[in-house]
């Protein structure tokens, strides 16, 4: 995944970020804030996920997001 679209589309998806993982706290979204070397590391600490593991997870939850949010149409 191309980590600036994770920052270019934080904005969007950081509400979904909590109901994908539910012991990612407001705090860890806010510090989030888009960079994903620091998701990962969130993701580390609370699911106690390898580097590979995490990256993997969130790879994961934006191919899904892509999939169930409709491209405006031009």
């Amino acid at each position: 995944m191309n980590k600036d679209i994770l920052a270019g589309k934080w904005k969007q998806v950081k509400g979904k970020v909590r109901d994908w993982w539910g012991d990612v706290t407001d705090d860890d979204v806010t510090r989030i804030n888009g960079k994903f070397e620091t998701f990962v590391g969130v993701l580390q600490e609370r699911y106690g996920y390898s580097r590979e593991q995490a990256e993997e997870e969130i790879d994961r939850f934006m191919r899904e997001y892509e999939t169930e949010t409709p491209s405006p149409t031009r």
